[in-house]
């Protein structure tokens, strides 16, 4: 995660991938250093509800994207997913085939009932990633609108 942070192709180098074009954005930046890195610190913490996962594409040998969970499932069941696509790679359907992913493995944990996330209701190639993986929007808000994946 150190490697990630420092954004300087370590960890692409260590992986033996090409280099990205990341960008860690100030919203990304703080969720690392306010959520993700004290939560993978917590020994009481399951560390895969607490870390990124980075997308790479195997053809490229790159990474393309990321997603995370903003947490251990709560008391109903459900973990917040949270995701980007570095910019250069957005629209080739790269998140639909990672959230896709994430929520297969969301549903093999004991824990786990529901995937949620929210998306700005501006951001419509978001929401376009959770529709075509069937979540059901379940509310709203003045500026966001909130999704719902029932795995169980």
């Amino acid at each position: 995660m150190l490697k990630y942070i420092k954004n300087d192709h370590s960890l692409e180098a260590e992986l033996k991938l090409n280099n990205s074009s990341m960008v860690i954005t100030p919203l990304l930046k703080d969720a690392l250093e306010q959520s993700i890195l004290p939560s993978l610190k917590d020994e009481n913490k399951n560390y895969l509800f607490s870390t990124l996962w980075t997308v790479i594409d195997k053809d490229e040998h790159r990474s393309v994207a990321d997603v995370c969970f903003q947490g251990e499932p709560n008391d109903k069941g459900e973990i917040e997913i949270g995701y980007g696509t570095y910019e250069q790679f957005q629209g080739k359907g790269y998140m639909t085939e990672a959230v896709q992913g994430i929520i297969n493995w969301a549903a093999k944990q004991a824990k786990v009932k529901a995937v949620i996330a929210s998306t700005d209701k501006t951001n419509v190639a978001s929401y376009t990633v959770l529709e075509k993986n069937n979540f059901k929007k379940e509310s709203e808000s003045e500026e966001q609108f909130n999704w719902h994946f029932s795995v169980s």
